[in-house]
């Protein structure tokens, strides 16, 4: 009887992965506790599931809604400490190369532009650090090559 509660749950996170349109890996909170559900309904009613058990299911769900929450709180404190440590290169000279592709396949050229600009802030957009130069261009700090005091 444990087996088909297990499969019949099984069955019913696939269904749910597949409606959603999702592709995971791994299970997330949802899921885990829809299999959660889905098992206890689907248990024998004669031999219910252990308290112990049971208990211990529930803080495994306690315990991946708090890492969750600790890794969302992680990647925040991280975007803010970088926009810390990006802010000291407001006023600073910076250089990059910019490349571009023309044409396409075996009559594509590539030119490869070597560009400068001063930082007059740093901004973040979509998961990704920016410097927003005096002009306004925007380059992605990832892609600085040199920095300077600007008017050097």
């Amino acid at each position: 009887m444990a087996t088909s509660s297990v499969s019949s749950a099984t069955t019913t996170v696939n269904n749910t992965q597949a409606t959603s349109g999702s592709n995971k890996s791994q299970l997330g909170k949802d899921d885990f506790l829809k299999l959660l559900i889905t098992q206890l309904q689907n248990q024998d009613p004669t031999q219910p599931m252990d308290d112990k058990e049971f208990i211990s299911q529930m803080a495994q769900f306690s315990s991946l809604e708090q890492m969750t929450q600790l890794n969302s709180s992680f990647n925040k404190f991280a975007q803010a400490q970088a926009m810390g440590t990006y802010s000291n290169l407001i006023g600073k000279q910076i250089s990059w190369t910019e490349t571009s592709t023309q044409g396409t396949g075996d009559q594509a050229t590539t030119t490869s532009v070597a560009k400068q600009g001063v930082v007059s802030s740093i901004q973040m957009k979509d998961g990704t650090t920016q410097a927003v130069l005096s002009d306004g261009s925007q380059v992605d700090v990832a892609n600085i090559e040199s920095i300077s005091q600007a008017g050097a």
